[in-house]
């Protein structure tokens, strides 16, 4: 009998932790799905952040490590050169991303290291209780900003994927969106070209993913959904912000 659908080995058994309508574990298949396309289990190395997908490990059947708050660029570094030929990604989302991991993802696509980046981008802190981050939207409604994000007080929000993208050392940035079916086959796409830039040896690629978070939002999933849509995207467009040949 023809098989027309199985799932991807590159996911365990564990049931995700994640709340319900959060968009981790659509970001989890796509990359787990490109990984399998690609034929790289045996020899593919992940690195779990700080922030909600602190367990990614328990989710990825390949080798897992863990690093500290912000660093998993750090031990992606160490990782890639000492096994050069291995594939080695990083999945972190914005707090450890782009708070206290800002200097490490720059410093790391600066130096154009191989490796590839899965940076998640929900404008919130979702692990410890919804607080403002350095990706909240200006108005936004969290924790630590309860009258709305202030830009004359707490600055802007940092669009990571056009500032990487002026630099020389990477290969390849994209932001896409996980709100709807088209728009998560775009992502899977971005997201493989993002593991073939490192297999053929070009430099540090990211990708950076628009989530929902309707816990920490307030909203029910399909609101979400929708505010992804109509808030996030017109603040973060979509799209190649670059890519060499």
């Amino acid at each position: 009998m023809a098989v027309v659908y199985e799932k991807t080995k590159l996911l365990t058994d564990k049931p995700l932790h994640y709340c319900p309508g959060c968009t981790h574990g659509i970001i989890h298949r796509l990359v787990a799905e490109a990984l399998d396309e690609l034929g790289v289990q045996e020899k593919t190395i992940g690195i779990a952040p700080v922030g909600c997908a602190v367990f990614a490990y328990d989710y990825f059947n390949c080798d897992m490590m863990e690093a500290a708050h912000g660093r998993a660029p750090a031990v992606a570094t160490g990782c890639k050169r000492v096994n050069p030929d291995n594939v080695v990604f990083t999945y972190q989302g914005d707090g450890d991303l782009a708070s206290i991991g800002a200097a490490e993802i720059t410093h790391a696509a600066t130096r154009g290291e191989n490796i590839t980046v899965i940076f998640v981008n929900n404008a919130i802190y979702g692990m410890t209780g919804g607080q403002m981050a350095p990706t909240t939207l200006p108005g936004q409604v969290t924790t630590t900003s309860p009258y709305g994000r202030d830009p004359a007080l707490c600055g802007y929000p940092i669009r990571v994927s056009e500032m990487l993208a002026t630099l020389d050392g990477p290969a390849y940035i994209a932001r896409v969106s996980v709100h709807d079916v088209k728009h998560i086959m775009e992502a899977k796409k971005a997201i493989r070209k993002a593991f073939e830039m490192q297999i053929a040896g070009k430099g540090f690629a990211l990708v950076e993913v628009l989530s929902a978070c309707p816990t920490n939002w307030g909203m029910t999933p399909q609101e979400a959904l929708k505010w992804v849509e109509e808030k996030m995207i017109p603040y973060y467009p979509l799209g190649v912000k670059k890519e060499v040949e």
